[in-house]
């Protein structure tokens, strides 16, 4: 086979007007070669020969290290070596960065909600800085409905499930309505575990979503990314509110918050290129109803009533009815506000003190004890036929055995003494 360059003079050559015989003379090839190339006019085919790469044998048993672990190059350049792979580290590493990049390669299609269809909740913390150079942590509760990305957010200075659970009955006040589900990133006052593709949900959360009729969602694991929506804004907010915002505390920041949220609202978004709330009037009418009765968020705990008819709660102790001991109660607590219920009935109502080591009570339950008479009874009577520190013989009749001892003769207990007895 020629090369391409004679391929090319001879067609260069005949253009000119030589003959094949002369063509062939001038560029030291046989007659025939060169009538073949000028009869068929087709260029000769050439097989490149590729030398196989010193790495290729090495190529799957690195692709394997690199599922079980994420070893940098350095390191499977070792661990290849203890294998018999003699190349170049530059040649190996060069492989193994095209394997890390296409394992790490992500695409996305942007997921777009139909209206009331789905909101998504986050908590992320801010930072203030006091006058003494220390900081303080408060946390910004969202939620974005995720049609029109009208936004509700509230501060609150701690996680606590009933804070949670309040922000989000604000919440569904702020837009009318409720979303047919919320999307969650796991959060731990939400999703207890993953198990086999099902949620296991904090009990109190799923009895408040059932109560609110709304379906819960939570991201795979280690893939946030699908609530970028809700996400996002927090470096909105970041950037348009808390930067150089003064604080003056969490209920004159909260209501700062709405008045900024008026103007927030109000923007044209840069995704959907409307303006949000104008948006949101499209997907009011399809979101939910509020239920009749708004759920109880208080924190609930169980106690047991002592003999004493006290209950131990955070360090301190309460009084309840007497007809409760013995007996578990469940204590609310909402506030600093005690609220102690036995079933469905309220037993009383106490504030909760600001230390430990007080004992909390309402004389009205002392009193009802002390005018209990049953109880009097239980405590204080006692049978009519015994004495104190008196034995009763089971089966005996104590009566007629005393009534015998008294009436023996004296001469009789002369006989068991052996001397006299003395009478008066």
């Amino acid at each position: 086979m020629i090369t391409k360059e004679k391929y090319m003079d001879i067609w260069t050559l005949h253009k000119h007007g030589f003959s094949q015989r002369a063509i062939a003379k001038k560029l030291g090839i046989s007659r025939n070669t060169v009538k073949k190339y000028l009869i068929s006019q087709e260029a000769p085919q050439y097989r490149s020969t590729v030398r196989e790469s010193v790495l290729e044998p090495y190529k799957k048993t690195i692709e394997s290290w690199l599922q079980q672990e994420d070893y940098t190059a350095r390191r499977i350049y070792d661990m290849a070596q203890t294998q018999g792979y003699m190349g170049s580290y530059p040649t190996l590493r060069r492989f193994v960065s095209s394997l890390k990049q296409e394992r790490d390669r992500k695409a996305f299609l942007r997921f777009e909600t139909l209206p009331g269809q789905q909101a998504q909740v986050d908590f992320a913390d801010f930072q203030i800085r006091l006058s003494d150079g220390t900081t303080e942590t408060v946390y910004c509760f969202s939620m974005l409905m995720g049609f029109s990305r009208k936004m509700y957010l509230e501060l609150v200075p701690q996680c606590q499930l009933s804070l949670f659970l309040d922000c989000h009955k604000r919440a569904f006040d702020f837009f009318g309505g409720v979303p047919g589900e919320i999307l969650y990133d796991n959060l731990k006052q939400v999703v207890i575990s993953h198990q086999k593709g099902k949620l296991k949900l904090n009990a109190r959360f799923e009895e408040f979503a059932t109560h609110y009729r709304f379906k819960v969602e939570a991201c795979t694991p280690y893939a946030a990314w699908l609530k970028g929506k809700v996400e996002r804004p927090f470096q909105y907010i970041r950037d348009n509110f808390w930067r150089g915002y003064v604080y003056h505390g969490l209920s004159q920041a909260n209501r700062d918050i709405l008045q900024w949220l008026d103007k927030a609202n109000a923007r044209i978004h840069g995704t959907t290129g409307e303006q949000v709330s104008l948006r949101f009037e499209k997907e009011a009418p399809f979101m939910g109803e509020l239920p009749r009765r708004p759920f109880d968020t208080s924190e609930r705990f169980e106690r047991k009533v002592y003999s004493d008819c006290q209950i131990a709660f955070q360090g301190n102790r309460y009084v309840v009815p007497h007809s409760c001991v013995g007996k578990t109660v469940t204590v609310k607590r909402k506030e600093k506000i005690l609220s102690i219920y036995h079933g469905q009935t309220l037993l009383v109502t106490y504030q909760e003190p600001g230390d430990k080591g007080h004992l909390i009570q309402d004389p009205r339950f002392y009193e009802a004890l002390k005018a209990d008479k049953e109880q009097l009874r239980r405590k204080y009577a006692y049978p009519t036929s015994a004495k104190k520190g008196q034995a009763k013989v089971p089966g005996a009749d104590v009566s007629q055995l005393l009534v015998q001892v008294q009436t023996r003769e004296l001469s009789h207990y002369a006989r068991i003494s052996g001397g006299a007895v003395c009478q008066s």
